[in-house]
């Protein structure tokens, strides 16, 4: 295994980290246990060193199990990161007593990094309104935590006022060969190592999409690698091409998964891309997002619909679905991630929506499309 200094602390950290969201499960959809600790002992024998989990994964059951595990080991030898619910704080003293909660769940008597959990622009405003930061920074002095961070989902621009609104240790962002436009993309990456931050990817695989069946096309590109044939090989191997990524996260459900990455990790986190490689990842991206159907920036100027249809985010789903090429995986996240009444069968035509897109798509009628598709 090799390891990456944090910046700002001598915390050598394992380049890959195990990501304690997707732990195999049983057949009541809870945490298998038995494989899930098998899978935490092989990770820790084979020297990773950096295992992030938090308060919601897996219904509330990833801290408690993680905790389990910790006690069996010898704590030192091992960075925990788990982060603040921050949904769940409405008082000043949520924060203190939330993270009182998880040390208990983890059987430990600090948690090394601790991060203000999904910040976006809402819940970045209320952290401020209740003075949450001054609460982790009291509990870092305390030694209830090492170092404070956050993890991340909205634009760049909410990404800098964030960075820029407090010294932050570390950050957690969605890093990927894909994303590098979406969220705080390669622009958040750039800006958080300039200021001296840790950066800890996470989605390397964009949930397992760029490891699914690759589109022809795309497959097509990677012919001209003189390296990464398989799709896993391609995905990390990006990641830990950035110097500035202190660990790439990979929620892992099977040991061989967990295999796999390490083997793969021994290979390539210390390995530099070529030019030519590199640039056959800009010609990948390219040829998905030329597999978009609907140029929808998600600006949502055409929000609120009168009728409740949730516009971008059905073409986000019929989006991702034309792009990877699995209508089945994508119909079920449109049918989990999309209320009944937000759909695209909604769409009454009224037209209100139209004068209002400034791409000009027609909407109504891609409503259309995309109920037929999905139904």
């Amino acid at each position: 295994m090799n390891y990456k200094t944090m910046p700002g602390s001598q915390d050598k950290l394992s380049a890959l980290g195990f990501g304690c969201m997707r732990f195999p499960l049983d057949d009541q959809g809870k945490i298998d246990q038995p494989r899930a600790i098998e899978m935490l002992q092989y990770a820790y024998d084979h020297g990773v060193n950096y295992f992030d989990t938090a308060w919601p994964y897996h219904n509330s059951e990833s801290e408690p199990l993680l905790g389990e595990f910790l006690a069996s080991i010898a704590r030192e030898k091992v960075f925990v990161a788990t982060k603040l619910p921050c949904w769940l704080v409405k008082e000043a003293g949520d924060p203190l007593k939330y993270l009182k909660l998880q040390l208990e769940k983890l059987k430990t008597g600090y948690i090394d990094y601790y991060l203000l959990h999904a910040l976006n622009q809402r819940s970045w405003a209320a952290m401020k309104k209740l003075k949450v930061l001054d609460s982790l920074v009291q509990a870092k002095k305390d030694g209830l935590i090492r170092h404070i961070g956050f993890s991340f989902h909205d634009s760049y621009p909410v990404f800098k006022r964030i960075v820029d609104g407090f010294d932050w240790e570390f950050c957690q962002i969605m890093l990927n060969y894909l994303d590098t436009h979406y969220q705080a993309g390669m622009s958040g990456y750039r800006l958080a190592v300039s200021k001296g931050m840790g950066v800890i990817s996470m989605e390397p695989l964009r949930g397992g999409k760029l490891v699914a069946p690759i589109p022809e096309e795309v497959e097509k590109l990677w012919q001209g690698s003189e390296f990464y044939q398989k799709p896993l090989e391609r995905a990390l191997a990006w990641v830990w091409d950035l110097p500035g990524c202190s660990v790439c996260l990979s929620g892992m459900s099977s040991l061989e998964q967990l295999k796999q990455n390490i083997q793969l990790e021994k290979h390539l986190s210390n390995k530099t891309l070529t030019d030519k490689e590199r640039t056959l990842y800009i010609k990948a991206r390219r040829a998905y997002i030329k597999r978009i159907a609907i140029p929808c920036t998600e600006c949502r100027y055409c929000m609120p619909c009168p009728h409740g249809v949730g516009i971008p985010f059905v073409f986000g789903q019929y989006n991702e679905a034309m792009m990877f090429g699995n209508k089945e995986r994508h119909k079920q996240e449109y049918e989990a991630f999309i209320s009944p009444e937000m759909r695209a069968d909604k769409c009454t035509h009224c037209g209100e929506c139209l004068s209002k897109c400034p791409r000009h798509i027609a909407i109504p009628d891609e409503m259309d499309r995309i109920r037929d598709y999905f139904s």
